[in-house]
C-alpha cells in the first residue's frame, strides 16, 4: 500500500513508518510545515520516500492519512483528488482539544467519509465528534532499548517550547523541581528556560535538540523522569523514558493516568506530591532501579511497537476496502 502523510508528529510517524508499506511525505524548497520531508533526527527507513509537493499529481496513492484540518485541501489540490470522497482517508487526532472543553467539536465531526483514529481513550472521550466514525489506536513506540543506568542524581524533563506552552507543559513546575532535586530539561527551544526561570545552572541545565539516539542515552543516565505535561494526549517522551527502564512521575491527568501503573512510577495531582515522589526516587537509586525495570515491562506490552502496526494494518485495509 502506497500511504501519504505529511511529517507532522516526528515521534508517532517515526512508529508508524515502521510497518510494511510504502510512505510518501511530501517536501517544500523552504521544508516548512507542510513540506518537512523526511525526518533529520529521527531514524526512519528507506520505505519513507520524500515527492516534492508539485510532483505528487502524477503519484497514485492508495490512502491518505491526515493529521491537520487543512491537509484535506492541500491533498485535493496536490493530488488532483479528495480525500474520503476520490480516495480513502483516515484522519488521526494526535491533540486533546482547546477551547470550550469538554464541548469542542472536532473540525471532522458529523462526516461519515473520514475515519477519525485518537491516539488515546482520553482523545475519544473529550473531543465532540458528532455522529463521526471514531477509533482508538494505542500508541505504540520503537523500542529504544533498556538503557537505564541513573548514575545522575537529578530528574529528567522532557519539554518543547517550554516558555511559550506554560503551563499546558508544566513549565511552572520545573522551578518547584529544581529547588526540590535538580533538574535536566531536554527539548526544542529549550535554551530560553533558564533566562525566564532565572534558575542557576546547579539547579536547571537544559539540552537543546538532541538527535534521539543521544536523547536516549542521556534520559537513561538520570535518576528518574518527570512527566509535567498538564494538558496534552499522551507524551510519546514518558513512553519512551519508560521503555528505556526509567521510574517515571507524572501528572495525573489526560490519558498518563492510565499510562503509569503504581508498580511502574507515582501518578499525582499535587505539586508538592510530585516533587517528593520524584525526591524520593533519587534518594534510593535500588528503588527507582526497580520500579523502572517494572516500567519497561509494562511499556513494552502495552505500547509495543508490533501491536501498535498490527492495529494500524487493520485498520487501513479496512478503510482502504470500504
Amino acid at each position: 500500500m502506497r500511504i501519504l502523510l505529511w511529517h507532522v508528529h516526528g515521534s508517532w510517524t517515526t512508529s508508524f513508518v515502521q510497518g510494511p508499506h510504502e510512505y510518501v511525505v511530501p517536501v517544500t524548497a523552504d521544508r516548512g510545515p507542510d513540506g518537512l520531508g523526511r525526518a533529520r533526527t529521527w531514524d526512519w527507513p528507506a520505505s519513507v520516500r520524500e515527492v516534492a509537493a508539485e510532483d505528487l499529481l502524477d503519484l497514485d496513492v492508495d490512502l491518505v492519512v491526515l493529521q491537520r484540518p487543512h491537509e484535506r485541501d492541500l491533498a485535493e489540490r496536490w493530488l488532483g483528488r479528495r480525500p474520503g470522497r476520490d480516495l480513502p482517508a483516515v484522519y488521526v487526532e494526535h491533540n486533546t482539544p482547546t477551547g470550550d472543553v469538554p464541548d469542542t467539536q472536532h473540525p471532522l465531526a458529523d462526516q461519515d467519509r473520514i475515519l477519525l483514529a485518537h491516539v488515546t481513550g482520553f482523545n475519544q472521550l473529550f473531543w465532540d465528534c458528532g455522529s463521526a466514525r471514531t477509533v482508538v489506536v494505542d500508541h505504540g513506540i520503537v523500542d529504544p532499548g533498556h538503557r537505564y543506568t541513573g548514575e545522575i542524581a537529578r530528574a529528567a524533563v522532557a519539554i518543547n517550547d517550554p516558555v511559550r506552552r506554560g503551563r499546558s507543559v508544566g513549565t511552572d513546575l520545573v522551578p518547584l523541581l529544581a529547588r526540590t532535586s535538580g533538574v535536566d530539561v531536554f527539548g526544542m527551544r529549550v535554551d530560553l528556560l533558564p533566562a525566564a526561570t532565572g534558575l542557576p545552572p546547579r539547579q536547571l541545565s537544559v539540552y537543546e535538540d538532541l538527535p534521539q539516539d543521544r536523547m536516549h542515552d542521556e534520559l537513561a543516565r538520570r535518576r528518574v523522569y518527570v512527566h509535567t505535561a498538564r494538558w496534552t494526549s499522551l507524551g510519546l517522551s514518558l513512553l519512551e523514558a519508560m521503555h528505556l527502564g526509567m521510574p517515571v512521575v507524572a501528572l495525573a491527568t489526560t490519558e498518563a493516568a492510565l499510562a503509569v501503573p503504581p508498580h511502574t512510577g507515582v501518578v499525582a495531582t499535587r505539586p508538592e506530591e510530585v516533587a517528593a515522589a520524584a525526591a524520593a526516587f533519587l534518594a534510593d537509586p535500588a528503588l527507582a532501579a526497580r520500579t523502572g525495570a517494572a516500567a519497561r515491562r509494562h511499556a513494552l506490552e502495552r505500547y509495543g511497537l508490533k501491536r501498535f502496526l498490527d492495529d494500524w494494518d487493520v485498520l487501513l485495509e479496512g478503510e482502504v476496502g470500504r
